[in-house]
């Protein structure tokens, strides 16, 4: 059985990854910085799946980090699948970004999945065998909004660090590929929607699928299944790649483009 490690996997697209994982036959690691995190793990395992959870806040702290790793790799002899998806976000306009919020950003979004990275290719050399899925976003690489300039640029440089691993570790039988989403419908966004309405937040959703050419928010299970193939021996020849998961929603032209496309 082939062990994959995800980070930030107690909910959202971590937990929707890891369970896509599960089901495909991983024996499945959650890391997250917090206790929910066992829960996690508990309610895959009683789904019959093989899944594990661990305390382990992705950043500085390179010692605890490798505490982790080791410790699973004592039980299963390897990890085959890294998926770095412990990030942060902070919104603020450019002026008012402290160096302290970019240094915060930094350390979870781009530290963070370096050093994992680091910890577990040894693993992947010795077996001649890995994937590691880095999850981007499409803002910064693709659009942005106002605010986002540190966020964005965090994501904008996952894009580079796939690209420049990918080449470097594919001698080894290591595929490296990037998932950017557009909105999807977690925890994370669904109180963002609580806060700009707290009277009806569906309306929130409403108005933002307004502009995916789907209709709808993604699912974390739309992610999970995306991360799962490109987990899989068939996506071995894939790497370097980014993919774009958004349901359409960055190829408008105009933002009503629904009213445009009736009028024509």
């Amino acid at each position: 059985m082939r062990t994959a490690i995800v980070t930030g996997a107690a909910r959202g697209n971590g937990f929707g990854i890891a369970e896509c994982l599960a089901e495909a036959g991983y024996d499945v690691r959650l890391l997250s910085r917090g206790d929910n995190v066992f829960a996690a793990a508990d309610a895959l395992k009683k789904l019959g799946f093989h899944a594990t959870g661990y305390r382990c806040e992705v950043g500085d702290d390179l010692f605890a980090m490798r505490k982790t790793v080791d410790s699973i790799l004592d039980v299963t002899g390897g990890v085959d699948v890294l998926v770095n998806n412990a990030g942060l976000s902070k919104v603020a306009g450019f002026e008012d970004l402290s160096v302290t919020d970019l240094d915060e950003l930094y350390r979870v979004n781009v530290k963070g999945t370096f050093l994992m990275t680091k910890l577990v290719i040894p693993s992947m050399k010795k077996k001649h065998f890995g994937r590691i899925i880095n999850l981007s976003s499409v803002t910064g690489p693709i659009v942005c909004n106002p605010g986002y300039t540190g966020y964005g640029t965090m994501k904008a440089a996952l894009v580079g660090f796939t690209k420049a691993l990918a080449v470097e570790v594919a001698p080894y039988g290591i595929t490296v590929n990037a998932i950017c989403p557009g909105y999807i419908r977690t925890p994370a966004v669904e109180r963002s929607a609580r806060t700009v309405n707290p009277e009806n937040p569906e309306s929130v959703f409403a108005g933002m699928a307004e502009g995916i050419p789907e209709g709808r928010l993604g699912k974390p299970e739309d992610v999970g299944t995306l991360a799962a193939f490109l987990a899989s021996e068939g996506a071995g020849y894939l790497t370097g790649t980014v993919t774009v998961i958004d349901g359409g929603e960055t190829l408008p032209e105009t933002r009503n483009f629904r009213d445009f496309y009736n009028a024509v």
